[in-house]
């Protein structure tokens, strides 16, 4: 920067470097104008071509009625095909895979679990999916708990799926169905998946299977639209 550079210049610096820092990441809301422009000694206009500069620079968004949001990294390809993998679908995208579980309980299995898995009583996994830190999506996995007594230990102790399948017995397993629907982001899960009420979702409800073709997992992902783009394999 220098002396001769606008005060808008410096302001688009300084939220710029924010961004680049993580101080600011992808899909986070910022304050409103009035704070901001506090926060900078300025008046609206001044801050209003700042962000317009950061929006033509892809680093901002506004959404009408919500506000001014940090523009989400590329979307993340994931995969639907007959083997879906959570982190074989983010490691392919150069991103890194984690997850955050926020519940694990054995519980009477709901009607669409029960008509998916053909159980009474199922084991409960649900959390939060993302790739280099960011949200990607809320999953929510059913498995037939008579099947897999101990599935629970192993889920809290590998954090994978595939991994506490495989010491149950199931080597291998795959996708015998996938419905995928529209659905908007409300409530609670706006906020665990850090979006704006309103914000766009793709459902999908998935059974997957073992070689034998006996269901071993009914599961309900909610993907942030404007982070992930689902891809449908024909093979594989």
């Amino acid at each position: 920067m220098t002396k001769r550079d606008p005060v808008w210049a410096a302001i688009a610096a300084i939220l710029r470097a924010e961004i680049a820092s993580g101080a600011c990441p992808p899909g986070a809301k910022l304050p409103t104008e009035a704070a901001l422009s506090a926060r900078f000694g300025v008046n609206r206009h001044t801050l209003r071509h700042a962000l317009a500069a950061l929006a033509e620079e892809g680093l901002l968004r506004a959404r009408r009625g919500s506000g001014v949001f940090v523009a989400a990294s590329p979307p993340t390809d994931y995969a639907l095909g007959r083997r879906v993998r959570f982190q074989e679908n983010v490691l392919a995208s150069g991103r890194t895979p984690s997850r955050q579980v926020l519940r694990l309980e054995t519980r009477p299995a709901e009607a669409a679990e029960r008509a998916a898995l053909g159980v009474a009583l199922v084991h409960l996994y649900e959390g939060l999916s993302l790739a280099d830190g960011v949200v990607l999506a809320q999953f929510r996995s059913a498995f037939p708990a008579d099947r897999f007594p101990t599935l629970p230990e192993a889920l809290a102790r590998l954090g994978s799926v595939t991994a506490a399948l495989a010491e149950m017995g199931v080597s291998d397993y795959t996708r015998a169905s996938t419905r995928i629907t529209a659905k908007l982001a409300r409530g609670p899960r706006a906020a665990l998946l850090h979006l704006p009420e309103g914000a766009a979702l793709l459902r999908t409800e998935a059974v997957n299977v073992d070689a034998t073709g006996v269901p071993v997992e009914y599961g309900l992902t909610w993907f942030a639209g404007d982070r992930v783009a689902l891809t449908v394999a024909t093979t594989g």
